[in-house]
């Protein structure tokens, strides 16, 4: 190799021919470093200063430590690692905390939340959160507490749960940072939020590098100490392999995370704390078992993970919170309805409202002594219970369903007292700024918060045969067959499948998007889950989520969806006048038939809803007549 051609090669490439330096680099299997500007560097030693000045602060008392924070609150029940130096590390270095949740159920329930919550304050004060959903470890199932196996979830319902968990707490964040603006917390560059899932990595996993980094020094002796473990074998229905390794799988998780994004601090509910602890030392085993010396991490205190789990909660009556007649209070406003969850919390005792009132809000602790007093000068009027329902909502939901339901409630139950709780002003309502850019098609702004119903059953000849651009008709997605075809021209929706131009369906535990096109409509169906579920989306929030039955079992229903054959609403509504006058003995003309068509459809004129969707509605004809015409005048 010539000495003027080992000169214009990088560093990284001279030991190596001529004819592999002519390669791309794409071909080496290195790791590639993004280019970083001036500019991020700026903004990075500006950050590390503001946090050294933030340190001080908290030193001098100016500021809270944010473990005073959760101490303060009644966030810390155990804790992995010495209280004192997790406390210094907070005050000193802006590290990352994660959450992880198995995607179990189609939704996350109020025992999730608590967990989540001093995630969203650390968020607030400058830290790295991560909220991770199992799409991996999900599948196999945490055996903690159990004595029975979970049942193996089909790879369709393991795809529905992970895309409504992942859209509802996208949701949750949104409104955190609403709920941030609201109470005083300033917007910091240097803190970050990531939503990821943990199959994103297991899938292109090797087996042997988890045993060789990790497996090879992991001791059974102690693993099958575990009260899990024990209680399972003994009195359960056994443990299988995969359940005994759920412990290391979490533990990968956080070494992922750890050394990918700077997390040193796992949070979890009050039966985590085994699975905590054999994380943190899943993480120092792989970290020491690094073999190159350039890459090894350091192993000071200031780097050592650590973690705490949140005490379980129960309510007055000693039930699991969260639990409403034995059953589950879901955040999913079509498991739980809004208005049912508002209820849930006002209805919390006296005795415990002030406890949750710390717990699942964001109200400064003077504000709730504040509120407490208020509240003691009028019991019935349930002042404190209200704000605590209220504020939740806000966190779930957003503050515009937070004031509806709230007002609601005040009708109903109030009984004319016209007492004002807590956060209830119109005001507020404009903090919810999580508007989307574009427009659903029923006209209004489509966000995170009013977003319409995922679930949806459409019947197999059509997603069979008649192409995307009738489905997405069907499913709300298009005001008409033909704009479906212009946004599928255009690629403005996607389907939930592998990335790329080969049409592979999506990987089992993963939640990936590729545009879609004007396919022929047999290569549809390639992109179904199980051959029963299809999802697709518009936008960043509008997504359907399509369960495929028999032309039989849809016929049965009685349903129909938009552009179905022989169901629009003229050709029916010919039909019932030609039976009904049948039934009186007339027969109608054509002429008469078609003015009392015309009459009965102006007078009768309805918006068109998504078969078992009606949170979907389309413009009526006149609305839509009368928005071309607008439009073509301003032209």
């Amino acid at each position: 190799m010539s000495s003027t051609l080992v000169a214009r090669l990088p560093e990284l490439r001279r030991n190596i021919c001529v004819r592999c330096a002519a390669l791309p680099v794409a071909h080496f299997r290195q790791n590639q470093a993004r280019w970083v500007s001036q500019k991020v560097v700026e903004k990075r030693k500006t950050g590390e200063e503001e946090w050294a000045r933030r340190a001080t602060a908290i030193e001098q008392g100016e500021i809270q430590n944010i473990w005073d924070v959760f101490e303060e609150r009644g966030y810390v029940k155990d804790v992995a690692g010495r209280t004192p130096q997790v406390k210094e590390l907070l005050r000193t270095k802006r590290i990352g905390a994660y959450v992880g949740v198995d995607p179990t159920a189609a939704s996350l329930h109020v025992g999730h939340l608590l967990p989540f919550m001093p995630l969203f304050w650390m968020y607030l004060n400058g830290y790295t959160a991560v909220s991770l959903v199992g799409g991996a470890t999900g599948r196999i199932g945490d055996p903690t507490d159990r004595l029975k196996t979970r049942e193996v979830m089909a790879n369709s319902e393991v795809s529905m749960n992970i895309t409504k968990i992942h859209y509802q707490l996208k949701k949750i964040w949104a409104n955190v940072e609403a709920l941030g603006r609201k109470y005083g917390h300033e917007a910091d560059w240097a803190a970050k939020r990531h939503l990821v899932n943990n199959n994103m990595w297991w899938q292109s996993l090797p087996l042997y590098d988890v045993m060789k980094r990790l497996g090879r020094f992991m001791r059974i002796g102690p693993m099958l100490g575990r009260d899990t473990v024990k209680n399972k074998m003994e009195k359960g229905d056994g443990m299988s392999l995969a359940e005994f390794t759920y412990p290391l799988m979490q533990g990968w998780d956080f070494w992922h995370l750890y050394s990918k994004l700077g997390v040193q601090m796992q949070i979890g509910g009050s039966d985590q704390f085994g699975n905590i602890v054999t994380g943190i030392e899943a993480v120092k085993t792989i970290r020491a078992s690094e073999e190159n010396p350039n890459m090894r991490m350091p192993e000071t205190w200031r780097d050592d993970p650590i973690g705490f789990t949140v005490p379980l909660l129960t309510d007055s009556a000693g039930a699991k919170f969260g639990k409403s007649a034995g059953n589950a209070v879901w955040l999913d406003p079509f498991m739980t309805s809004a208005f049912d969850l508002y209820g849930y919390f006002a209805r919390r005792s006296d005795t415990e409202v002030e406890r949750l009132l710390k717990l699942f809000t964001f109200l400064p602790t003077a504000n709730i002594e504040k509120l407490m007093v208020d509240h003691a000068k009028n019991p019935p009027a349930r002042v404190a219970q209200h704000t605590l329902a209220f504020e939740v909502l806000s966190l779930v939901h957003g503050a515009d369903v937070a004031i509806r339901e709230q007002q609601q409630h005040q009708f109903m139950y109030s009984k004319g007292s016209g007492t004002q709780f807590a956060g209830a002003s119109p005001e507020k309502a404009g903090q919810d700024n999580t508007v989307a850019p574009y427009k659903a098609v029923e006209g209004h702004p489509t966000t995170l918060n009013n977003a319409p119903k995922m679930d949806m059953q459409l019947p197999e000849n059509l997603i069979y045969n008649q192409g995307i651009a009738r489905i997405l008709y069907a499913a709300g997605l298009a005001t008409s067959v033909s704009e479906g075809h212009r946004i599928a021209r255009a690629q403005g929706a996607y389907v939930a499948a592998a990335p790329g131009k080969d049409m592979r369906g999506l990987v089992p535990g993963n939640l990936d998007w590729t545009p879609v096109k004007l396919w022929y409509p047999q290569d549809v169906p390639k992109f179904l889950i199980d051959g029963r579920v299809l999802i697709i989306r518009k936008g960043k929030h509008n997504v359907r989520i399509i369960e495929v039955v028999s032309d039989k079992e849809w016929q049965d229903s009685g349903k129909a969806y938009p552009g179905e054959p022989f169901k629009g609403k003229t050709r029916v509504l010919v039909q019932q006048l030609k039976e009904l006058a049948a039934a009186e003995g007339r027969k109608l003309s054509r002429r008469e038939l078609e003015q009392m068509v015309k009459e009965k459809l102006a007078a009768e004129e309805e918006e068109v809803t998504v078969a078992n969707n009606p949170d979907i509605k389309f413009p009526k004809k006149s609305e839509r007549q009368q928005a071309f015409e607008e439009g073509k005048s301003r032209e």
